[in-house]
């Protein structure tokens, strides 16, 4: 008979930090966590004001019990629980100043972690924070989302399957409008941590979404970047870090990628899509319509891949990620809680007292995230030198 989490044999218990009143992602990741019913959200700390923190529990069904008023309260309290009650992994759903403090006491508690992105504030925490997890060997996954679709694990299963040929070269691209007037001033929540260097770090839109395109050309094709030259640009006055971006970056294999990162573009929404182009074919996919993939190859007509976990024509690990048959598309809520499916799965392992792998992960860790942060440094470096071609390899980076 099946069990809930195999041997664990139980719901794994989530903490949530942020999420509280007017959040956006916090309330992504309470509903992703739980969409497979093996995890309960059951504790929080859901606002840095204590008062907004209390009053916005109801709304996720936390007990007054263990909606703390501060994540330094809700770790301290929850650690001293008797082990088949406290919790076993807390979510991150802050701005990102705040990221790097947060996971790493989750971390030295002993805790697994779930942390959104950009992971820290800066390369020099993510580093000190890859310490700390390779120190308390807890799972650490960064919710790098996009990741998570199953036509993305499809494209990545058949470019690092050769069926791509070699890989010359990359297309990651990130594109919104939101931004195109300066809505910070008028105290728009969301724009107002993202556009302050502070809270948002030395990047604006590269921070925000230009590590999410960057993400998804490492992920589906493991090529190692090498050199990086980058153009960052504020083109809305009175802002105070960059709304549009552009970098080219040299793999060790001699393929070239670009990264464009926009918030200032027209009438565009979340549009994050990516083109690989190899010598056997290439492949083209995009969030926004998640469901389908299209390869090309010179003188075979276009084929067009939908999701569907039953054809012949997926993949292992493209159909391991889809949830519904085909023609019921899914989408972005979907793709987050494969982040923390398979996050699970290294949880449950831990927890058994089992091995289980930590740097080539299906999902996002740490290595990735502190990656980001590199890239993200190097980007902003470059760009502060007119585009002179910086170092881009990571020594910690998956293979």
């Amino acid at each position: 008979m099946e069990t809930t989490n195999g041997s664990l044999n139980r719901k794994l218990r989530m903490a949530l930090v942020g999420g509280g009143q007017g959040s956006f992602i916090g309330r992504v990741h309470a509903t992703a966590a739980v969409l497979d019913n093996r995890a309960a959200l059951v504790a929080g700390a859901l606002s840095s004001n204590p008062e907004r923190a209390k009053a916005s529990a109801p709304a996720y069904d936390i007990a007054e019990s263990r909606a703390y008023t501060s994540y330094q309260e809700m770790i301290d309290k929850e650690k001293s629980l008797p082990v088949d009650q406290r919790i076993d992994f807390v979510s991150v759903a802050t701005p990102n100043h705040t990221h790097f403090e947060i996971a790493k006491a989750a971390a030295d508690a002993g805790f697994n972690v779930i942390c959104d992105k950009p992971m820290t504030f800066d390369f020099a925490q993510a580093e000190e924070l890859v310490k700390s997890v390779e120190k308390s060997g807890v799972v650490f996954a960064v919710s790098h989302n996009y990741t998570g679709n199953p036509l993305v694990r499809q494209a990545r299963e058949m470019i690092q399957g050769g069926e791509l040929g070699e890989i010359q070269a990359i297309r990651a691209n990130y594109i919104q409008g939101w931004l195109r007037t300066a809505i910070e001033a008028e105290d728009q929540k969301q724009a107002a941590w993202r556009t302050d260097p502070s809270k948002s770090g030395a990047a604006g839109a590269f921070g925000d979404i230009g590590t999410h395109a960057y993400n998804l050309g490492r992920y589906i094709t493991g090529l190692i970047p090498e050199e990086i030259s980058c153009n960052l640009k504020t083109f809305v006055e009175g802002r105070k870090l960059d709304d549009y971006g552009h970098a080219v970056i040299r793999y060790s294999n001699g393929a070239l990628g670009t990264v464009t990162a926009s918030q200032i573009s027209h009438g565009r929404e979340n549009d994050a899509f990516i083109e690989v182009d190899g010598t056997e074919g290439s492949l083209q996919w995009r969030q926004e319509e998640p469901n389908v993939m299209i390869v090309r190859k010179n003188g075979s007509p276009h084929q067009m891949y939908t999701r569907d976990p039953n054809a012949p024509f997926m993949n292992e690990m493209g159909a391991a990620a889809c949830r519904l048959p085909a023609g019921h598309p899914e989408g972005f809520f979907e793709a987050f809680a494969n982040v923390y499916r398979f996050a699970y799965d290294a949880m449950v392992a831990r927890a058994a007292g089992e091995s289980f792998e930590t740097k080539d992960t299906i999902y996002p860790n740490v290595y990735d995230g502190a990656e980001g942060m590199y890239f993200i440094q190097q980007c902003v470096a470059s760009s502060a030198d007119n585009g002179a071609w910086l170092p881009m390899k990571y020594e910690n980076a998956r293979s």
